[in-house]
C-alpha cells in the first residue's frame, strides 16, 4: 500500500438464516492483509439461534441481533450506526474476499478527488473465471434498468483498472464516514434491491464520484438469500424498479418512464409468466405494481 497510514475500516455484513455462509465470509476476512478493521455482523431476525456460534468462533466480531428483519438497507444502517471506522465497507455475507482486496479500495477513496464510493471487481464464486461486475452504466431513466460492464465475460484481467463508473455494487461497497454524514444512510423504503443505486445517485448529486477498482477482487455467491427465481425477489425488483424511477426522475422524463413501463414492460412480463405457467411469480409481480397504489408520496 502506498500510504503509510491504515485508517480503521468498519466491515458491515448482514446475516439472515445463513450462519454457514456468513462463516465463510468471516474466514476470508481473517486472511486479509489490511491490518485495521472491525467486523460488525448484523443478524437480521434469523429464525434460529445458530448465529450465536459465530461469536464463539469469531470472538473479534461485533454481533448485533436486531430481532426482526429490517431489510438490506435497514440492517446495514444498524451496523453503520454502531461502526467506528473512518471508512465503512458494506459487504454481502455471500461474498468471500481475497487477501489484498481492501487496500486498493481504501487507496482509491484516499487518492482520487471527490471519490465517495468504490466497488471491486466481482466474479462468480461457483465459476471463478466469469465476471459479474466490472463497473456499470447508469440506470436508464426511462426503463429503470442498468447494465453491468464485463458481465459473464471470462476474467483475464482485462478489467484490471481503476476508473470512474456510474454505479457501485451492493455486494461490496466501500464509502467514508464523511460521505455518510453528508448524504445520509441507505434509504430503507426499498427493503431489498435498488437501495444502493438510489443511495449512489444521492452521493453523486452531493458532488462525489463512484469508482470501479479492478485491482481489488472478491467472489460472490449471488442470490443465496432469496433464490434466483423467487417470488420475493420478483416482488421487490418490480416494486423497487418503479420506486427508483419515481424518486430519481422528474417531469417529462418520469412520465415517459411510467408510460414505457406500463405500456411495454407490463404486458410483456405478464405474457412471459403466463407462458411459463409461473403463477407465483406473476402474483408477486402484480403485487409489486399494486403496492404503489397506496404509496403515492415517497
Amino acid at each position: 500500500m502506498k500510504t503509510v497510514s491504515y485508517p480503521l475500516v468498519s466491515v458491515v455484513t448482514i446475516n439472515f438464516n445463513q450462519t454457514a455462509v456468513t462463516r465463510d465470509l468471516l474466514v476470508s476476512l481473517r486472511n486479509i492483509t489490511y491490518p485495521a478493521i472491525e467486523v460488525i455482523v448484523v443478524d437480521n431476525g434469523s429464525r434460529d439461534t445458530s448465529v450465536q456460534s459465530l461469536k464463539q468462533e469469531f470472538p473479534e466480531i461485533n454481533l448485533i441481533v436486531t430481532g426482526k428483519n429490517l431489510g438490506f438497507a435497514g440492517g446495514n444502517n444498524v451496523g453503520i450506526k454502531d461502526s467506528k471506522g473512518e471508512y465503512i465497507l458494506l459487504v454481502n455475507n455471500d461474498v468471500e474476499v481475497t487477501p489484498g482486496f481492501l487496500e486498493p479500495l481504501v487507496e482509491t477513496l484516499q487518492q482520487q478527488p471527490k471519490a465517495g464510493v468504490a466497488s471491486p471487481r466481482i466474479v462468480y464464486h461457483n465459476r471463478q473465471e466469469l465476471i459479474q461486475y466490472a463497473g456499470a452504466i447508469k440506470i436508464n431513466p426511462y426503463t429503470g434498468r442498468g447494465k453491468k460492464l464485463g458481465y459473464l465475460e471470462t476474467d483475464t484481467n482485462q478489467y484490471n483498472t481503476i476508473q470512474e463508473t456510474e454505479l457501485g455494487h451492493g455486494a461490496c461497497l466501500l464509502t467514508s464516514r464523511d460521505v455518510l454524514e453528508k448524504v445520509g444512510l441507505l434509504p430503507e423504503v426499498y427493503f431489498l434491491y435498488y437501495e444502493e443505486h438510489d443511495w449512489t445517485e444521492q452521493v453523486k448529486r452531493a458532488g462525489y464520484k463512484v469508482y470501479y477498482v479492478g485491482t481489488s477482487k472478491v467472489y460472490h455467491k449471488e442470490s443465496i438469500s432469496v433464490g434466483k427465481n423467487n417470488p420475493l425477489k420478483t416482488y421487490y425488483l418490480t416494486r423497487n424498479r418503479i420506486l427508483y424511477l419515481k424518486r430519481n426522475t422528474k417531469g417529462v422524463t418520469q412520465l415517459s418512464s411510467m408510460l414505457f413501463f406500463f405500456i411495454l414492460s407490463v404486458p410483456k412480463d405478464i405474457a412471459k409468466f403466463l407462458l411459463q405457467l409461473d403463477f407465483p411469480n406473476l402474483k408477486s409481480y402484480l403485487q409489486g405494481i399494486s403496492w404503489h397504489l397506496n404509496h403515492n408520496r415517497l
